[in-house]
């Protein structure tokens, strides 16, 4: 049996999210296993990935660091995220060794990553190919914010990438060494059954529109006393950490793994640039409003590729406390076509060398 190490970044459920769209598809490939290296969403991916068996091991180890906020804010604290890369560096080396001591008995034959930077040292000291996918990597990400003399650091990492699957608004240089792929969006499917239960659930008398405001899982906002709530004619659906209690509000539970579907029995979709969440608003066809947070090297790169195809409209965070009239600014002018996960999936076995025979 052929064994692939999965890399994901700590940095909320985004990553977590495409990655177990793409684990699902892969493992369809016969004689193969998937390590799932990663902390912060290990047991979300679990409960996702049940079906697998024993086919997915799960090694909890923290991969990187991710963004680190404001308290009640959408804003990077630039100082403790400038220590807290200064730290991860400081320990990368016995991080990479560790993991080397882990990963040499399993036998794994290939790295995939999305998009911790120490995974392609790990894959260039083992001698394993390494496959990277994303929108982008953590050193554009923190360019202009980090201390270059440690983004430098990041940026030597993600140079020993053998290929690099840029994904849908990416502007990363070529980093891999032996091929770059460009591919558009795609998500984990959703259950038409169940998306038609939540509508009814949510809107039984179908006289309200749905709209889902996912704020992101390690984002801690204040916004309990929002006027927006108070809209009648909507129903808002939540995250299930956010600590809003209102007759109009309605949380995800916690225990729920498979969220596109709320995505796909919204009317509207209201959220931060995160690439996870559009890409299932895009793919779903939904009307989608994004938040602008113009620090955020990610997040321009993902607007910019959205209106720029006119898949979304923009809004400012101060504008949504009070917006009541959101169906006027969330309507898009273009749907997306299809999704492309099995482009991709095809791809990346190709890449390492894994007939696909289904």
């Amino acid at each position: 049996m052929k064994t692939i190490a999965y890399y994901i970044s700590e940095y909320g459920f985004g990553h977590a999210t495409r990655s177990i769209a793409l684990m699902r598809e892969i493992l369809k490939a016969e004689e193969l296993r998937v390590v799932v290296c990663t902390s912060f969403s290990l047991e979300f991916i679990r409960e996702s990935m049940v079906e697998f068996g024993e086919r997915v091991v799960y090694h909890g180890v923290a991969t990187d660091v991710g963004y680190i906020l404001q308290k009640d804010s959408l804003q990077l604290d630039k100082d403790t995220l400038n220590k807290a890369c200064h730290d991860y560096l400081m320990d990368s080396d016995e991080l990479a060794k560790q993991e080397i001591e882990y990963l040499t008995p399993l036998y794994v034959g290939c790295i995939l990553s999305d998009i911790v930077p120490i995974a392609f040292e790990i894959g260039d000291r083992m001698n394993i190919p390494t496959v990277g996918i994303s929108n982008f990597t953590w050193w554009s990400a923190y360019e202009g914010v980090v201390d270059s003399s440690l983004n430098d650091e990041f940026r030597a990492m993600y140079e020993k990438m053998d290929h690099f699957i840029q994904l849908a608004g990416s502007k990363e240089p070529e980093f891999g060494r032996k091929s770059n792929e460009q591919f558009g969006f795609f998500c984990r499917e959703s259950d038409d059954r169940e998306v038609q239960r939540l509508r009814h659930q949510l809107n039984p008398f179908g006289e309200k529109k749905i709209v889902f405001i996912p704020i992101g899982m390690k984002i801690e906002l204040n916004m309990a006393d929002w006027p927006l709530w108070n809209n009648e004619d909507c129903v808002f659906v939540v995250s299930s950490h956010m600590d809003i209690e209102h007759p109009n509000v309605v949380k995800v539970p916690a225990e729920y793994t498979e969220v596109q579907n709320y995505v796909a029995a919204a009317d509207l979709v209201i959220s931060k640039a995160g690439w996870g969440t559009v890409s299932e608003a895009v793919v779903h066809q939904k009307p989608l409003l994004i938040i602008e947070r113009e620090e955020m090297n990610e997040d321009r790169n993902t607007i910019n590729f959205l209106v720029g195809n006119n898949w979304c409209r923009l809004i400012f965070w101060k504008m949504l406390e009070r917006n009541r009239n959101l169906f006027n600014s969330g309507t898009h002018l273009k749907y997306y076509e299809k999704s492309e996960l099995l482009g991709i999936v095809h791809c990346v076995l190709s890449m390492i060398n894994i007939k696909v025979s289904y």
